[in-house]
């Protein structure tokens, strides 16, 4: 997160990513972390399960569980700004280089005050293909839809154009919350008002 708005405020790119993150944070004299403080025994476990099944899954799910563990959330405040965030669960024993949807603005996550604030979770490959958080957020700046018009419109795309496994959880910019998936189920919370109001299914 540091190094995010390092990037946002000290230089003129939106991305960095590998060799060229690292030296920029660096040069920002950013704190770093030696590589073991991110190895876990239950992750070194999992990832030499996976290596020899030569399989990916995603991270902490049980096998078979089919459960994506993307945590988003998208906000807008009294004064009509938008702002989304997109955590992904992680995918173990993923290709070098894979990047997946969650830090691409447009695919996993997307914010923009003049129509919504979105975020994604499910198979990052399906989310790419579709830029989906942007696509729903074009069906309410040019298209004139309600927040939960936008989200079913994307969602059937998803499907339509790759069979897709996902969701989204949506806030335009009447503060109207809405959400919609193509997985069995979607866990999602919203507070508006001062009420809480949770979903399950």
């Amino acid at each position: 997160m540091l190094l995010a708005r390092a990037i946002m405020e000290k230089s003129d790119h939106v991305f960095l990513i590998g060799e060229g993150a690292e030296g920029f944070a660096r040069e920002q004299g950013l704190p770093f972390e030696d590589a073991a403080y991110f190895l876990t025994e239950a992750r070194v476990v999992e990832q030499t399960e996976a290596k020899k099944r030569r399989a990916i899954g995603l991270d902490h799910a049980q096998e078979g569980e089919g459960k994506l563990g993307t945590v988003g959330a998208v906000a807008r405040d009294r004064w009509g700004h938008l702002a989304a965030a997109t955590s992904t669960g992680g995918v173990t024993n993923q290709s070098r280089g894979r990047v997946g949807d969650s830090p691409v603005i447009g695919a996993g996550t997307y914010a923009d005050n003049v129509s919504c604030a979105i975020s994604c979770t499910g198979v990052g490959e399906h989310l790419l293909r579709t830029s989906l958080a942007r696509t729903a957020a074009l069906f309410i700046e040019y298209r004139g839809m309600s927040a939960a018009e936008a989200a079913g419109a994307a969602i059937w795309l998803l499907v339509a154009k790759v069979k897709g496994q996902g969701g989204l959880i949506i806030v335009d910019r009447n503060g109207t919350c809405a959400r919609a998936y193509s997985t069995p189920a979607m866990r999602t919370a919203t507070a508006q008002n001062g009420e809480i109001r949770v979903a399950t299914t």
